[in-house]
């Protein structure tokens, strides 16, 4: 018997999840966040840009350039992954629907990597519950698949995952081999193949994604991890010493491909000393983990005497913490804060899934309440400003959606419009069913936090799709642009960033190229905040100021436009 575990737990409780529902439900969540949609602003974009330039052959592929520029990333598989993609895909499938079918099977293989490491981190022994006197304790294979189920259902809970893991950056890349390298560490003790090969796809995956450091830390840390390890199951320690050997010969591999990519970076920038700073990113870590991050913290401090033994910490614990600590770290030393935190959100779910099996009734029926409440007014929020965009009424958010988003024009569209429907209606069951029966299932704290955050994100994605796809992405500021210049054969560009430039070559099919004096192109695209700068590229002499464009639903993102002089016969 386990006499340090805090958990206590029947086999009535680890009653199994219908697979169909949770099947449907990881479905739902990833394909709606792909289909549809244009390309967003702006790293998502810029991630196509150079997918596109590598698929035309327009940039060299150990090197990828969007007119000459580099990507902010030193990534490198990622572009590759969308460029075959849209190579491979059909004359009739739009580029950028191709590009993302690599991400779309990305974040389906980071889901399945999640439910399979939580398992396996729930069947150490340490992890499992307390025997009874008499039996009727959940047997192994059933808790530790309960708590899988728990830990994916937090997963797609999390408020931070919605956006970025539906956007074809190098961030979901990160994100999914960061979980195949988790899977790879929390399965060693029970499988050889699967966690040999997923340990050298994660840590491949994440230094050609531009992560070579992450990958050089969780691998590092994984490896102590599994040395100190003392559990019944953990393996002869020669079996755990020629596993740590593999992993520093693979470190030693990759770090060497690393440098010969030019991959290294130094890219620490410690947040200032400044409340505001500090708030700022406060807001970040308790917004984007919820509702991950309280349950992981109630999971330290009850299983903490496990937590405590330094020479032989549990692995449940010490794995996922170890890779959420690598991931916070570098959200506080690295400018791209949220998508640093994102590389948390596995092992994240994976602490906070040993959170059930000890929280007591009270707190499961705050937790149903708080969720209920917050996700349904979220849910009719945005049926009632979807009602105000067809109907006018009511006229004050009808009124306010004008002014958020001028010059947008809402269409009705019955496909999107049944799928909404489908998702509310699914919703009410799934409040019904959680009031009702199954009461004693252990994931059943985890059920209304998942179901409400697919809910709102499956109606933001549909309903919403027009007005989203009109304020976040490039497409109208594009159109506008287009209606001024018609259809030149080139374009001069000055300040415009790689999202600027992706967007013109994709929406338009412009030919765009940096300005200068050997160009004659007749139009010049500049951006206002590089305005001081153009008279060094350019002779102002010979252009005329012809338009100032903004985006409808951005104030700070202003182009413009000059048209060249022509000379007199």
């Amino acid at each position: 018997m386990n006499q340090t575990t805090p958990a206590i737990v029947a086999q009535g409780a680890v009653r199994r999840l219908p697979r169909i529902a949770l099947l449907l439900l990881c479905a739902v969540y990833v394909l709606s966040g792909f289909l549809g949609r244009a390309p967003l602003k702006s790293a998502d974009m810029t991630a196509f840009g150079y997918m596109a330039e590598l698929a035309s052959g327009g940039s060299a592929w150990l090197s990828p350039r969007l007119m000459g520029q580099a990507p902010e990333v030193d990534a490198l598989l990622p572009y590759w992954l969308g460029a075959w993609a849209m190579q491979l895909a059909p004359a009739w499938m739009a580029s950028d629907f191709a590009a993302r079918i690599p991400f779309i099977l990305l974040l389906t293989l980071t889901l399945f990597a999640t439910w399979y490491a939580s398992y396996y981190l729930a069947r150490n022994p340490q992890a499992q519950p307390v025997a009874f006197a008499f039996g009727g304790e959940a047997l192994p294979p059933d808790y530790a698949r309960a708590m899988a189920d728990g830990a994916l259902l937090a997963f797609l809970a999390c408020l931070g995952l919605a956006q970025l893991s539906h956007e074809t950056t190098p961030a979901l890349a990160q994100l999914c081999f960061v979980a195949l390298s988790f899977f790879a560490f929390a399965a060693r003790p029970y499988r050889t193949v699967a966690p040999a090969l997923c340990m050298a796809i994660g840590l491949s995956g994440l230094t050609l994604s531009g992560a070579p450091a992450l990958a050089a830390l969780l691998g590092a840390g994984g490896a102590l991890i599994c040395l100190l390890d003392r559990s019944p199951e953990s393996g002869a320690q020669r079996s755990k010493a020629l596993w740590a050997g593999a992993i520093a010969l693979l470190g030693i591999a990759l770090a060497l491909i690393a440098s010969w990519l030019h991959l290294w970076r130094w890219r620490i920038e410690l947040p200032q000393a400044s409340w505001d700073e500090w708030r700022s990113m406060g807001r970040l870590l308790l917004w984007f983990t919820w509702p991950a991050w309280p349950l992981a913290l109630w999971t330290l401090w009850r299983w903490r005497h496990q937590l405590l033994q330094f020479r032989a910490p549990s692995r449940h614990l010490a794995l996922p913490l170890w890779f959420v600590g690598v991931a916070v770290a570098a959200t506080l030393s690295t400018a791209s804060a949220d998508r640093s935190l994102l590389l948390a959100l596995p092992a994240l779910a994976a602490l906070a899934a040993f959170a059930l099996p000890t929280l007591k009734r009270s707190v499961a029926a705050l937790i149903d309440w708080f969720t209920l409440l917050f996700f349904s007014g979220c849910a009719i929020s945005i049926w009632i400003i979807w009602i105000a965009m067809q109907t006018g009424v009511p006229s004050q958010v009808a009124a306010n959606v004008a002014r958020l988003a001028p010059g947008f024009e809402h269409s009705f569209s019955l496909f999107p419009f049944a799928i909404a429907s489908a998702a509310t209606l699914a919703w009410g069951w799934l409040v019904k069913w959680r009031a009702g029966r199954h009461r004693a299932a252990i994931w059943k704290s985890l059920v209304l936090p998942a179901g409400g955050s697919v809910l709102c994100f499956v109606l933001l994605m549909t309903l919403w799709l027009p007005l989203f796809n009109f304020t976040r992405s490039y497409a109208p500021l594009v159109q506008r642009t287009v209606d001024v210049l018609g259809s030149p054969e080139c374009v001069e560009v000055h300040g415009l960033s790689q999202g600027h430039i992706a967007a013109f070559r994709f929406h338009a099919q412009l030919k765009t190229q940096a300005a200068g004096p050997n160009n004659h192109c007749p139009w010049l695209i500049v951006n206002k905040d590089a305005l001081p700068t153009l008279p060094d590229f350019v002779d102002l002499k010979g252009w005329n100021l012809h338009s100032n464009l903004r985006h409808p639903s951005d104030r700070d993102e202003d182009l413009l436009i000059y048209q060249r002089k022509t000379v007199a016969p």
